[in-house]
Order: structure tokens, then C-alpha cells, then sequence
């Protein structure tokens, strides 16, 4: 048989339950209702349903097929007229039989009358003394520590013996089966305060124009609460508003896919339950808001990672700790790291949790969608959030407008994270108003400056007429130098041989062919320099070194030409032979 789809409905007098069988024999069907029991059969589709109220059948009932679409709707009477139906959306609570009232002991020991039986029979015998006998063995120590346990309402353990691969990129514990809570939550605020880093939080401080445009973002909850506090506002009583919250196709496919279960829990579990409650919506509703319901292939790592409850199985005794965990959390992990992201979140978590648990399984449908979708996050629906869309459609509307009063009490504050927040802006805020004062202090010196132009003008023009008067002389005493240096050069070539230079020793010239003493150092011309006591030798000196000069080049030139013509003849003598 297949559970069709179905939709509930209603007004002050009739409930309508709308089926879809498109591929249903219309010819052949049965409807059965009285008091909350609803039955339809229709080949290959049957539906049985437990109503939140009662129905009557008096005649006024109606029916009708559309065979376009392929959906029966029922109309019932309501044996009230006028009474209200709560959780007609809670589809799988609605498919969950009608629990039966007997009073046989929920708990029977089955085969107790054989137990008892053979027990006589044993006493009567004698104590057999051959045994069989196995060496003793010492307790491992595992045994002798008991497992601790997690997950929805603290009812699982072991789990990670079996899935320890799969488990360890999706929690931050190691070995969770043997980890007590308090050790749990010491790891945890060791590891949030390795993980801040301050500059990172500086950083969206100050430079928060990311920030404030996510805080400007309106989630799909915005204008619900806002039509729930209008409706209010109108006529000063409470109502049920869970027709506010309406459900897409697809999440309604999730809600018949579901198991239903009955939950077992004492009166700390159900604490426990509510109180991981806040915390997993906290991270759904920070994770909404940055991604601005876009969501992404982060959108299972944010929630998980901001949830002390899914990443470090973390248990609860207040309320004021589940929001410093995850104020701590935000501040440590994500990409946008602002306290102010933190207070928006909280106020959106009290939002939904006044809309009802219409509102809260709507969130819980969405986070077991991105959980299922991303390898290895979906144990964490095993462990968590299946569970937590099963039992929240059973659970009562006053407890979780008690739970969103609690939470509306709770303050905090940025001191109460433990992370020196307020020592931290102030030294950055500090360090801000130095360095405006620094450049405040730059711009008045470059405002300062054009003022005392003329004056450093003027000097530049005194400093550049001195500069151009000293070239000037620098430049005529280099021509002087130039020609004297041009004078001597012609004198200096010719008449000279070697190394030999011309001294001028009192008033005379002298020739010498070495200026330096034997140590290398300047001295005075040797004795054996000749003297020459006026200009004329000197003259007729260099007019004997020119006429040596010109012989020896005549005589360089004659013997050129003679061996130029013994070539001649030679080359004249060559085409004879």
C-alpha cells in the first residue's frame, strides 16, 4: 500500500482533508471517520489519520473528485461547531496511530512462568561442583569506564565505536563514547580560545559594511511574526498561528517520510531536549542570515560548527550558557565574526519560537535538507534533527512560549564571552585616535608650508646668484688654466726625450730627466742637470733637438724609398720567368 498526499484544513464548522491519488480506481474507494479516527482506501493507496479533534458524521458531510488533478476532498463536520483543530500541519504525527488504552503492564517478562519452573527444579538438585572453569582475566579498561551518551535526548551511545571514520570530520570530540560532559566542555573553551583571533575580529569591527547589510536582511520569519504581533495588536488575544506557517511541497514529502516515534524521556532529558532546541536554532538562524537564504556548500559546516550541540554533544543547565557558547562560537569560527550578528540572532531564535512549533519545524525541515545533502553532516540527522522533526510536532505550543519567555529574560553582554572584547576596542580605538592625531598634526604642517614660500624664494634667489657668480669664477680661472696648460704643450712635446721635464729653478729653465728621489717621493733636480741661464740656449737647444730630428727622418724616408724600388725590379722581373 502507498500513503498518498495529503493537506488538512479548516473552518469554524468543517474539516476538509484533501487527497492526491492520481492512479487510484475512482469507481472503487471507502471513507471511514468517527471521533478522531480518519480511513480512506482507494487501490494501491490507503490513509489512516489520527485527528487533533473530533468529527461527526450527521448527514452534512460532503465529497468530491477532480479528476484533473487527481485529489478526493472530504468535508467532516466537526462534533463542535467552532472548535479549533491545532497541528493540522504535523503530518507525521497525524499519521501516527491511536495510541490504545488497556491496563496490561506496558512491560511484560515473557517465558517468566518457564524461569520460575526451572528454578524449582534446580533447587531441588544437587550443586553440581564440575563446572565449567575459565582463567581469570583482568578488565580491560574500557569496561571498566562506562559509555556516555548523546544525541537526541542523551539516548545514544556507541555510535562513534562503529562510524569513528565517518565521525571525525563532522565533531570536534575525540572518542565521545568515554569523554564525560564536564571534559567536554573544558576541551570546547580551550578550543575556542586557541581558535580567536583578535585581528580577525578587529578587522569586521571596524570595517563592518558587510555586516550591516546582512543585519538589513528580512528572513522568511520577519513578516510572519510581523502579521502574528498586527493580528495581535487587533484583538488583544492569543490565537493559534500556526496557519501563518505554511509548508512546500517538498517539506511536506520529508514530513510523511518520517518514522513516527515515541520518546521515552525524563524530566532532565525533555530539559535537555528544549534546551539543545535553542541552541541548534540559534546556528540555523545566523547561518540564514549570512547566506541571506541562499544557501551554500558552507551552509552545513556554519551550522554544525556554531552548535556546541552537534559538534561537541554539549549538555545544558541554562539558558544564559547556550547563549555565551554561541555568542563565543560566532566570534571564533565563522567568516563574520560581529556581537552584533550574535544579538540578531537571538532575537530572531525568540521570533520563532513565539510563532509556535509550526515555525520551529519549518527551521528543523531546513536543517535536516543541508545536513542530508552534505557527506558526512547527514549522521548528525540520525543523531539529532530526524528525531527533533518527529517530537517537536507532538510537543506542547505553552512550552515553547515558556521556553521563548526564558530565553527573552536572558542578557549578554560582551564580558560575559570571556574573550577581553571591551580591552580589545579600546586599545584598537586608542591606537585609531593616535594616529588621527598624527595625520590631523601632517596636514596642518603641509598647510603651514605655501605660507613661508616668499621667504624661502627669496633665499633660494640669493643661494642661486651666489652659486651662478662662484661658477662663474670657477669657470675663467679653468680658461686661464686651459691655456697655460695649451702654452706649455707644444713646448713640452718636442723638446723633451723620455721622462725628461723642464724645471724652473731660480728664475731659469733646466732639463731633468727624473723629478723624484730614490724613495719615490718629489725632490730637488740632481747636479748633473745642465743649468740653462736664460731663454736663448734654451732656444738654440731645441733648434739642434728639431734639425737631429728632421735627418733622422730623411734618412727613415731614403731608406724606404730605396727598398720600395728593389721591389719594383723585382716585381718587373716576375712575368719574364
Amino acid at each position: 500500500m502507498l500513503t498518498p498526499a495529503f493537506d488538512l484544513s479548516q473552518d469554524p464548522d468543517f474539516l476538509t482533508v484533501a487527497i492526491r491519488v492520481p492512479y487510484a480506481r475512482v469507481s472503487e474507494f471507502d471513507v471511514y471517520f468517527e471521533g478522531v479516527d480518519f480511513k480512506f482506501y482507494a487501490k494501491p493507496y490507503f490513509l489512516r489519520l489520527t485527528l487533533p479533534g473530533r468529527v461527526v458524521e450527521n448527514g452534512n458531510e460532503q465529497g468530491s473528485y477532480d479528476t484533473d488533478k487527481g485529489i478526493f476532498t472530504i468535508r467532516l463536520p466537526k462534533e463542535t461547531p467552532g472548535q479549533h483543530f491545532e497541528g493540522l500541519n504535523m503530518l507525521t504525527a497525524l499519521l501516527a496511530p491511536r495510541k490504545s488504552r488497556t491496563a496490561k503492564p506496558l512491560v511484560e517478562e515473557i517465558g517468566a512462568s518457564e524461569v520460575s519452573e526451572g528454578g524449582v527444579e534446580e533447587e531441588d538438585g544437587e550443586f553440581d561442583w564440575e563446572i565449567e572453569q575459565s582463567p581469570y582475566e583482568e578488565a580491560s579498561e574500557g569496561a571498566l569506564n562506562p559509555q556516555y551518551h548523546y544525541g537526541f535526548g542523551n539516548l545514544r551511545s556507541g555510535v562513534f565505536q562503529r562510524l569513528q571514520d565517518e565521525l571525525s570530520d563532522v565533531i570536534d570530540i575525540k572518542d565521545p563514547d568515554f569523554t564525560p560532559a564536564a571534559e567536554r566542555r573544558q576541551k570546547r573553551l580551550a578550543a575556542e580560545l586557541a581558535k580567536f583571533d583578535p585581528d580577525h575580529y578587529l578587522a569586521d569591527f571596524f570595517e563592518d559594511e558587510a555586516v550591516e547589510q546582512i543585519l538589513k536582511y528580512s528572513p522568511w520569519w520577519t513578516d510572519i511574526y510581523s502579521e502574528m504581533m498586527a493580528s495581535l495588536a487587533k484583538s488583544q488575544e492569543q490565537e493559534n498561528h500556526a496557519a501563518l506557517v505554511s509548508f512546500s511541497e517538498e517539506e511536506k514529502y520529508q514530513l510523511r517520510k518520517f518514522v513516527n516515534k515515541s520518546y521515552l524521556l525524563d524530566k532532565r532529558a525533555r530539559r535537555q531536549v528544549y534546551y539543545s532546541l535553542i541552541d541548534i536554532l540559534l546556528a540555523y538562524c545566523y547561518e540564514t542570515r549570512v547566506t541571506e537564504g541562499e544557501k551554500n556548500v558552507e551552509s552545513a559546516w556554519n551550522i554544525r560548527k556554531l552548535s556546541p550541540t552537534l559538534c561537541w554533544f554539549e549538555t545544558w543547565t541554562n539558558v544564559h550558557e547556550i547563549l555565551v557558547s554561541f555568542g563565543r562560537r560566532v566570534l571564533c569560527y565563522p567568516l563574520y565574526r560581529h556581537f552584533k550578528l550574535v544579538m540578531k540572532a537571538y532575537r530572531d531564535t525568540i521570533k520563532i519560537l513565539q510563532l509556535g512549533k509550526s515555525a520551529v519545524l519549518k527551521c528543523l525541515l531546513d536543517v535536516h535538507k543541508i545536513f542530508q545533502e552534505n557527506d558526512p553532516a547527514y549522521i548528525l540527522n540520525d543523531l539529532y534533527i530526524s528525531d527533533y522533526c518527529v517530537w517537536i510536532q507532538k510537543a506542547k505550543s505553552k512550552k515553547l512560549a515558556a521556553l521563548a519567555e526564558a530565553l527573552k529574560e536572558v542578557s549578554l553582554t560582551k564580558a560575559q564571552l570571556g574573550l577581553d572584547l571591551e580591552a580589545l576596542e579600546a586599545a584598537a580605538l586608542l591606537v585609531q585616535e593616535e594616529e588621527t592625531a598624527v595625520e590631523a598634526a601632517r596636514s596642518i604642517s603641509r598647510q603651514q608650508t605655501p605660507s613661508s614660500s616668499p621667504e624661502a624664494s627669496d633665499s633660494e634667489e640669493a643661494d642661486s646668484t651666489t652659486s651662478s657668480e662662484t661658477e662663474g669664477s670657477d669657470s675663467e680661472q679653468g680658461e686661464l688654466t686651459g691655456s697655460e696648460s695649451e702654452t706649455a704643450d707644444p713646448l713640452r712635446g718636442p723638446s723633451l726625450e723620455g721622462g725628461s721635464t723642464l724645471l724652473i729653478v731660480n728664475g731659469g729653465v733646466c732639463r731633468n730627466s727624473a723629478t723624484e728621489t730614490s724613495d719615490g717621493g718629489p725632490g730637488k733636480p740632481p747636479a748633473s742637470s745642465r743649468a740653462l741661464g736664460g731663454s736663448g740656449p734654451l732656444i738654440e737647444e731645441l733648434g739642434e733637438h728639431l734639425n737631429s730630428t728632421v735627418q733622422v727622418s730623411e734618412l727613415k724616408d731614403s731608406a724606404a724609398g730605396s727598398h720600395s724600388s728593389v721591389r719594383a725590379r723585382g716585381d718587373w722581373q716576375t712575368p719574364s720567368d
